[in-house]
């Protein structure tokens, strides 16, 4: 792209301010710029000036499930399903890993953060032994493909490098970055970052299909015959990765989407709850929920809400790959966004002055049609590192891995 063509393709979409300090910037400051532009997709500007699309709404209901005691009941069907699945390729595993350790006090991708007390043991490596399990057992590599972000892709790559991939072979394992979406003031207006840079962030967990397919990985996907991925968070040390009774379940109960979810321990526990919603699987945030649904209760005496989702989701690839066509919604979302004013001066804001775009995981489970809730034991799966103490922290994560057989 030349200079003139960024400059009548950002009149078109009326973004030409981001050209307005050309002349300040160096030879190789230009060509980085004229390159963000060809590559970042603008279309989703269309989703500030159109926000009322994106209201949710519908009927909301209870979603019917399987149990613990159902599955211990079927778990060899489920398990034999499943193996034959693994051991034919076909399944890959995706891990979500474009986040930092910020929250913990890391400055690093969050994966690498040392979870470990008298000797190292890294999310990344916690979570390879979990899937390692697996290859054990069915006897076959699952591919494995990660998905960083601009701000984390290299050291991500080298960490695991530096590791020798956790023991994993290299040849199953697979780097993407995730797409970059622009911010915009609140008349529409993208930000710069610096004099030659966009104001970028990551698009969301949603992303992670259309990020793959960019990156050309949707081939060897392909190539190797996988018809189901395995989506999972970074963030919890106890992920069961491409398990196969989880598979086989999902398989078996003939949904196009699969998700592990825990029983809510209280009517407000900070968890999305899976459910339906015009007849379609869904899920809700704690927010959304009104008093009388997140206390209503089912014929049993449990929650009728009661299943919170753990970013644990299997997708069917055939129907995932038809969603992607359906262009996944773009939730618009205020935050705060450090940027070059129109002097060219830097400004950190105390409040929040500009919206991201931002796609997530969860409109995607809706897209897929169909969604098996398949309930987990809490202490065995479930340990999110999201904070540095207290609730669902390195501390709380550390007590459950010990309680788990971990050395630490």
């Amino acid at each position: 792209m030349t200079y003139h063509q960024a400059k009548e393709y950002l009149q078109s979409i009326s973004q030409e301010q981001i050209l307005r300090f050309w002349d300040d910037l160096g030879e190789a400051e230009r060509a980085s710029l004229l390159q963000q532009i060809e590559d970042t997709d603008f279309s989703v500007l269309e989703n500030f000036y159109h926000r009322e699309k994106l209201d949710g709404g519908g009927h909301t209901e209870p979603i019917q499930g399987l149990r613990l005691a159902d599955i211990r009941a079927r778990r060899e069907e489920f398990a034999s399903v499943g193996r034959a699945a693994l051991r034919a390729g076909k399944v890959g595993a995706v891990l979500l890993a474009g986040g930092q350790g910020t929250r913990l006090g890391f400055d690093g991708p969050k994966g690498a953060f040392n979870i470990g007390v008298s000797k190292p043991l890294y999310i990344f490596e916690q979570q390879v032994k979990n899937l390692l399990e697996v290859v054990r057992d069915v006897g076959a590599f699952v591919p494995l493909y990660i998905m960083t972000s601009d701000l984390n892709h290299d050291a991500t790559v080298n960490f695991w490098q530096a590791h020798d991939y956790f023991s994993y072979p290299a040849e199953y394992v697979r780097f993407f970055k995730q797409e970059m979406a622009p911010a915009v003031d609140g008349q529409g207006k993208v930000l710069l970052a610096e004099k030659g840079s966009l104001a970028l962030s990551p698009n969301g967990n949603g992303g992670w299909l259309s990020s793959m397919r960019r990156s050309g990985l949707l081939q060897d996907v392909a190539a190797r015959g996988i018809e189901w991925l395995n989506a999972y968070a970074v963030d919890n040390v106890l992920q069961r990765i491409a398990d196969p009774v989880f598979l086989g379940a999902t398989i078996v109960s003939g949904c196009n989407c699969g998700a592990k979810v825990v029983c809510k321990s209280d009517p407000h526990e900070r968890v999305g709850v899976l459910c339906l919603q015009d007849g379609k699987p869904n899920i809700i945030e704690y927010y959304e929920m009104s008093e009388e649904m997140a206390k209503q209760r089912d014929e049993r005496g449990d929650l009728a809400y009661l299943y919170g989702v753990i970013l644990n989701y299997l997708f069917n690839v055939p129907k995932a790959l038809s969603v992607l066509d359906k262009k996944i919604p773009v939730h618009v979302v205020e935050k705060k966004v450090p940027y070059v004013d129109e002097r060219g001066e830097k400004v950190t804001p105390a409040a929040p002055n500009a919206f991201k775009f931002e796609t997530l995981i969860l409109d995607m489970v809706r897209l897929m049609d169909t969604c098996l809730p398949f309930e987990v034991e809490r202490e065995r799966e479930f340990a999110p590192v999201k904070n540095a103490v207290g609730t669902d922290s390195v501390e709380t994560a550390r007590a459950l891995l010990q309680k788990n057989g971990v050395c630490l």
